[in-house]
């Protein structure tokens, strides 16, 4: 694959939609159309800063999940608390602001914040990072008119319960799959490999 141009074809307010041009590893033009938050002069740009992040928030063994109506769906789904990094802000302070907006809660405890990684690779460079706290406070409401969003402490079974009949977006559906089976998962692997090893 070799990389020919980049040109942007919308600027909206949120996103700006760009075509990039390339060769194709059998030799032919394509073009591919793709969405980004960022501003981007050239091919560099593509990919090279992170916008925001995504937060996996416990509570007394308990899991965060938000109840949330996002418009590209029409829908409401199981989400984590999330949005964009603003400027001059440090990951530490947008994900307490997020956190706050979103629940009303606090943070108590930063757990993990995983480096930045690629969200919608399919259409789009957004890349996010993941941050894993402890949270605190109690639930109140602080987000926008444009917003709709109910939080709550969920328990592992809780939370597999919804894994088999509610929707998710992806990401909370493989943290929420890791809250309820995650370490299990790994020790019955631990356990079969040492098996195996006898």
């Amino acid at each position: 694959m070799k990389f020919l141009g980049m040109k942007k074809v919308r600027d909206g307010k949120y996103l700006k939609n760009y075509e990039l041009s390339y060769e194709n590893k059998a030799g032919r033009l394509k073009t591919y159309e793709i969405v980004s938050r960022k501003e981007l002069e050239d091919v560099q740009d593509l990919g090279r800063r992170a916008s925001g992040v995504s937060i996996v928030a416990f509570q007394d063994g308990k899991m965060l999940l938000l109840r949330e109506f996002r418009m590209s769906i029409n829908k409401t789904i199981f989400n984590l608390c999330a949005g964009m990094q603003e400027k001059e802000e440090t990951i530490e302070d947008c994900i307490r602001r997020e956190l706050y907006e979103e629940t009303g809660l606090s943070v108590k405890k930063v757990l993990k914040i995983l480096p930045p990684s690629y969200s919608a690779v399919g259409f789009s460079d957004t890349k996010t990072y993941i941050a894993f706290v402890e949270a605190d406070g109690v639930f109140s409401d602080h987000t926008s008119d444009n917003e709709e969003i109910s939080a709550r402490f969920y328990s592992r079974e809780e939370v597999k319960a919804l894994l088999e009949t509610q929707e998710f977006s992806s990401r909370s559906q493989m943290a929420a799959f890791f809250f309820t089976e995650g370490a299990e998962l790994w020790n019955k692997n631990d356990l079969k490999q040492e098996d195996e090893d006898k």
